[in-house]
C-alpha cells in the first residue's frame, strides 16, 4: 500500500486492523498478509475521511531552528507553528492544536539555513519528498565566499562524491561572484555546504526557495501556511 502511494506504512497497519482495507473486494484484517502484486487494493470511506483530515504545512524557516529532532539548546522548527504565525489563505481550514500531532518535516533544512520547509502528517507526501528514489527537485539560492577551483562549476554539476558515494547530477548556475543557484534531486546531510567545500567555497548563506512545484514565494520569514488543494509537489 505504501509503495503504491495509498498511504504510509503506519496508516496501512492501522487501517488493516480496523478492517478498512479490501483486496479484490475482500476485507483484510491480518497484518503481514501476502497478496498478489497485481491485486486490486481499495480502502473504506472511513480511511479516506481519516486521510483527508491530515494537513501539510509550508514554513519559511529562519536560521537558528532545527528541522528534525531538537539538539541540546536548539529549538525545533515545528515550535513556530501556531495561530499567531499562520498566513491565512482563502479556503483554509481552521487551525486546531490537533494538527500538530504527528506533524513531521519532509526533508532536511539545517540550522544555519533558511527557506521552505515542508511539514506533514500525510505519509504519502513524506514518501514522495524524501524517498530514496524521489525525483522531486529542491531549489536553492546560495551565498558563498572564497575562490572556486578550476572546473569547480562542472564538478558541482556532476563529479563529486559524499561519504564515498557519487552524487546525482545537479543543476548549478553561477549568478555572480558570491552567489550560486542550485537545484538538487537528493538531500544528503549538509550536502550543498559539503559540495561547495570540495571546490574551494564556503557557504555563508543558504535559502531553499522551491520543493517540487511548490515555491516559497512571498511567505514571510517565521510564518507558515497550509498547502492548498490546488498545489502538488
Amino acid at each position: 500500500m505504501s509503495s503504491r502511494g495509498l498511504c504510509s506504512r503506519r496508516e496501512a497497519d492501522l487501517w488493516i486492523e480496523r478492517g478498512w482495507v479490501f483486496v479484490d473486494g475482500v476485507a483484510v484484517t491480518e497484518l503481514g498478509s501476502r497478496i498478489d502484486p497485481a491485486a486490486n487494493i481499495t480502502i473504506a470511506r472511513e480511511a479516506e475521511r481519516d486521510q483527508a483530515k491530515q494537513v501539510t504545512i509550508l514554513l519559511h524557516k529562519p536560521v537558528g531552528y532545527v528541522s528534525g529532532q531538537p539538539e541540546p539548546g536548539c529549538t525545533p522548527a515545528v515550535a513556530l507553528i501556531s495561530a499567531e504565525t499562520w498566513q491565512h489563505q482563502a479556503g483554509d481550514p481552521e487551525f486546531k492544536p490537533w494538527m500538530l500531532r504527528g506533524l513531521a518535516p519532509a526533508g532536511r533544512l539545517d540550522i544555519d539555513s533558511t527557506g521552505l520547509l515542508v511539514l506533514t502528517q500525510d505519509g504519502r507526501v513524506a514518501r514522495k519528498l524524501i524517498g530514496e528514489d524521489s525525483p522531486v527537485e529542491k531549489e536553492y539560492l546560495v551565498r558563498v565566499s572564497g575562490e572556486m577551483i578550476t572546473n569547480g562549476l562542472e564538478l558541482l554539476r556532476h563529479g563529486l562524491k559524499l561519504d564515498g558515494k557519487p552524487l546525482k547530477p545537479a543543476w548549478v548556475k553561477q549568478l555572480n561572484e558570491d552567489q550560486l543557484h542550485i537545484i538538487l534531486t537528493e538531500g544528503k546531510k549538509r550536502q550543498i555546504r559539503r559540495m561547495c567545500e570540495q571546490v574551494g567555497l564556503r557557504v555563508i548563506g543558504l535559502k531553499r526557495v522551491r520543493v517540487g512545484k511548490v515555491r516559497l514565494g512571498d511567505l514571510p520569514l517565521g510564518q507558515w501556511r497550509f498547502l492548498r488543494a490546488d498545489e502538488h509537489f
